[in-house]
């Protein structure tokens, strides 16, 4: 390994070592390529022409004028596939095929990322089979159909809690046996070294660009950066540019029924150091060191860990991770909707939520504000219906 893949005391690589070898090869592949020109050139057509980049930075100006501030969206939602998913999917799939994979696997648990690596793999003509919870897919059977349309097979997985923690798990298995051909194409920045510094590299887009567009708009950066963190891909993303700069960065967890609960997945609030999926970082685990079940009632934050940098963020106090409920979730999505004709994904509106909460304190009005809406909604509309007793 050229690199220990540490984020101070977290992250590194914490797996069986007959992966070692792949996970060799990989780092390898990408320090040789993220800077290639061929492959950046390659990248950059199908980031503009296939996703859509740019995505807008956009005034929310009735969300400003009701709370008091100067309220932006990142538009992620507006990319093909309805995600920032896709910049990351198209990042390794490419990466994949220089390295001369066939066959592309991943998990998934809100099945954003899914779609996105099923739409790339047909594009780039790679088979792709996507390993999912069997909760999950009960929650978001329109993407499952989404991914099975776009030629990819949907393993449902049913141990554990069903969940994207099980899916996770599967796929490494697959990955294990499948070493030669295949391609395990991690959707966050979890996961051992190389994978947390390459889902970066490749999300990093989203706050090169939000910084470019701030600046045109305002003159200034912005005095708050918010985004919601299962995972922790979109957050990290946005707030990759910013981290030298002066501007507050807050990550918005799951906090399902409440921190007292025990049901949540707010693994920086209320999670202790542990290792899961290869890395060491904050985990959802009791006293004996087994990992807990986490909850929310978005499938993309229902997750007991946490991308290892954000573990180092937040102990170094430069971002401040905070929980929001179910609850004030559902809140976020009809408040976006009705106030700017925007349906967030249920991921996105815990942000949107933190945003109404922080924005109504006296001490931030008149703050400039930007919300990472990292995905649309249309994927949680019967749940979103069901949650807000409409029959549909």
């Amino acid at each position: 390994m050229i690199k220990n893949g540490k984020f101070g005391k977290y992250g590194g690589i914490f797996v069986p070592e007959l992966l070692i070898p792949a996970l060799e090869e990989l780092e390898s592949a990408f320090f040789k390529y993220k800077d290639h020109s061929k492959f950046n050139k390659e990248l950059d057509y199908y980031l503009r022409e296939f996703a859509g980049r740019p995505t807008p930075l956009y005034f929310a100006s009735n969300l400003s004028k009701k709370l008091g501030c100067k309220i932006y969206l990142k538009r992620e939602d507006l990319l093909h596939t309805g995600a920032h998913k896709i910049n990351n999917t198209l990042g390794q799939g490419l990466l994949a095929k220089y390295m001369g994979k066939k066959r592309l696997i991943a998990e998934t648990g809100a099945g954003q990322h899914g779609i996105a690596t099923a739409a790339v793999g047909a594009m780039l003509k790679m088979p792709v089979d996507v390993y999912m919870g069997a909760e999950d897919i009960e929650r978001q059977k329109l993407n499952v159909f989404r991914m099975e349309i776009s030629g990819a097979k949907v393993i449902p997985v049913n141990t554990g809690s069903k969940t994207l923690k099980d899916a996770i798990n599967q796929a490494m298995r697959d990955w294990i046996s499948n070493i030669e051909d295949t391609h395990y194409l991690i959707g966050s920045t979890v996961g051992p070294h190389p994978y947390p510094t390459i889902v970066k590299h490749f999300q990093s887009i989203i706050g090169k660009e939000t910084k470019q567009q701030i600046l045109e708009k305002e003159g200034e950066l912005p005095d708050a950066i918010m985004a919601c963190v299962g995972g922790g891909s979109n957050s990290i993303g946005i707030f990759s540019a910013f981290i030298e700069d002066n501007v507050e960065l807050i990550g918005v967890e799951g906090g399902g029924k409440g921190l007292e609960s025990g049901e949540h997945g707010a693994t920086l609030c209320k999670g202790t150091t542990g290792i899961l999926h290869g890395s060491l970082s904050k985990v959802l685990q009791n006293k004996d060191g087994q990992i807990k079940e986490a909850h929310s009632v978005s499938a993309g934050l229902d997750y007991p860990g946490v991308g290892p940098e954000h573990s180092y963020l937040k102990e170094i106090g430069r971002v401040e991770y905070v929980a929001i409920t179910d609850s004030e979730a559902l809140r976020g999505f009809q408040l976006l909707s009705k106030y700017e004709g925007i349906m967030p994904a249920l991921e996105s509106a815990h942000a949107i939520a933190y945003m109404e909460k922080y924005a109504k304190k006296p001490e931030n009005k008149g703050k400039t504000i930007i919300v990472n809406l990292s995905g649309r909604g249309d994927k949680d509309m019967f749940l979103a219906a069901k949650l807000l007793g409409v029959e549909t």
